[in-house]
């Protein structure tokens, strides 16, 4: 399959149809339903977490993504051109089981982590001109993961 390339302007209403497109995509290359999920809801976080680093920084800027399937895995790709990109990164977000609410300074990195647990394989690359999160899932089609014969 061929690369998709989506551009969306920063919006919060763009990250839907972002959602959308990647759960679309992902159903045609035959993901099972749990893995489809997790690409719906890993995308939502990659792009809101993008969209709110362009409205802060430089909102007439699109972010971009890129879906592809190659070797074996579906790979999303979701870029931004928001400084700080870095320092997203360097934050440390408490772990500890019944510590109180996280300052809203954190919010970003608490996304990454979500992103980091929902995708098979994740790498951030955080420049300060923006941050490019690469997320893969194994792309095992749906009759191979649900047990019934192909």
């Amino acid at each position: 399959m061929a690369t998709v390339e989506l551009i969306i302007s920063a919006l919060p209403a763009h990250v839907r149809t972002a959602r959308l497109v990647a759960t679309a995509v992902a159903r045609r290359i035959g993901l099972a339903g749990s893995t489809l999920d997790e690409v719906r809801l890993a995308v939502g976080e990659a792009c809101s977490r993008a969209v709110e680093a362009h409205r802060a920084h430089c909102p007439g800027e699109p972010v971009r993504l890129e879906l592809s399937d190659h070797a074996g895995r579906f790979e999303v790709v979701v870029a931004d051109n928001a400084p700080g990109g870095q320092e997203a990164l360097q934050r440390q977000v408490p772990t500890q089981v019944g510590e109180s609410a996280l300052p809203d300074v954190l919010a970003p990195d608490v996304g990454l982590a979500v992103i980091a647990g929902l995708a098979d394989d994740v790498d951030f690359d955080a420049t300060p001109s923006g941050m490019r999160v690469r997320m893969s899932w194994p792309a095992v089609p749906a009759t191979q993961t649900s047990g019934n014969p192909a």
